[in-house]
Order: C-alpha cells, then sequence, then structure tokens
C-alpha cells in the first residue's frame, strides 16, 4: 500500500533533505511544495505585478504553470510555464516575497489544489508549511521538523553559497526571521 507523506516544519530546517531521501528509498515522487510557491513568486515579480494587490495576483494566477519534473539525479525541477527556474527560484531575491505571496489567500488555494492533485494516487512526500495539516490532514505518516533560527541560516548560508550567490550570513539569518514571522 502507498501511503501520502507529510513532512511540515519551518524555513530551511531539513525538509526537503529528508523529503528527497525517503521518496528516493521508497521510489515514491517527491513534490517540493515550496518550489511552487516559489515559482509564483518569480512570475509575479518579472511581470512586476504588485504583491499587495490580490486582485492583480488572483488574476495572473490563470497564466502560471507549474510543472514539478523528477530530476535524473534525484529531487526534482521546477518548471514555470515551461521553462527550468529551479535555480532562479532559490535566489535571495524570491526567498525575499516568498512569505509575502504565499500569504495570499487565492495563491494557497490555487497551489494546494495542484497539490492535491500529485497525491490523488498516494506514493508522495511532500514537503512544505501546513503540509500534514490543511494540504492532506488525512496524510498516513506527518513529520514536523524544527531548528533554532542560527542553524536554519547556516544551513540556507551554506546552500546558497555552495551555489555561489554572494551574500552575507546576516543576511540570510535576517531573511529565515522574517519568513518565521510572516509565516
Amino acid at each position: 500500500m502507498k501511503l501520502v507523506i507529510a513532512i511540515d516544519g519551518h524555513s530551511s530546517c531539513g525538509k526537503s533533505t529528508l523529503a528527497k531521501r525517503l521518496a528516493q528509498q521508497l521510489d515514491y515522487l517527491y513534490i517540493d511544495s515550496g518550489a511552487m510557491y516559489r515559482a509564483v513568486t518569480l512570475y509575479l515579480v518579472r511581470h512586476h505585478i504588485d504583491l499587495s494587490d490580490h486582485q492583480a495576483v488572483e488574476a495572473a494566477l490563470p497564466h502560471i504553470h507549474i510543472h514539478l519534473r523528477p530530476h535524473p539525479e534525484g529531487g526534482i525541477i521546477t518548471y514555470l510555464n515551461e521553462e527550468n527556474v529551479e535555480e532562479e527560484i532559490r535566489s535571495m531575491a524570491v526567498s525575499k516575497q516568498v512569505s509575502q505571496v504565499s500569504a495570499i489567500p487565492a495563491v494557497r488555494e490555487y497551489l494546494v489544489a495542484q497539490q492535491r492533485k500529485y497525491g490523488a494516487n498516494k506514493g508522495i512526500v511532500m514537503d512544505g508549511r501546513d503540509i500534514g495539516t490543511v494540504v492532506f490532514p488525512q496524510a498516513e505518516l506527518k513529520i514536523f521538523l524544527t531548528a533554532s533560527p542560527e542553524i536554519r541560516a547556516q544551513r540556507r548560508y551554506k546552500e546558497l553559497t555552495d551555489e555561489g550567490i554572494a551574500v552575507t550570513f546576516a543576511e540570510v539569518l535576517k531573511n529565515v526571521q522574517e519568513r518565521d514571522r510572516i509565516d
């Protein structure tokens, strides 16, 4: 019997790392819900849509098509309107705005519906915020991860600098703390 496994927790606490490994071990589909919110954020930023104008954001949603495809080496690749945006959605520019976008009810409704479609046949591991409470409240296995803001900022800082992105630890810590406040 295949399961829906929901992994919740704070940003940068290791949800994705755990989810990817678990999905790989079980031969399940891995879904990064955060990548979906990041893709919406990227679209809105690219199209200069005022994030505080919820009507404009909602009007843009039908033009946003997100596809998550398995990466040959594990994990997923995020496509926004058929463009691979996996690297761009991980930038600090997107990170600084994704919490604001994810708080917009129309965005949440739009993406939760897509996430539920991924889980309809079970055999998935999905990580993100509210996965076990809102997206899949009936998930057979729910895991919640957390860590201090400093530890999470260290993880994110290393991830970004390993990718060659110039950022300071203070900037990353401030972003983690701000995302916690908004979320």
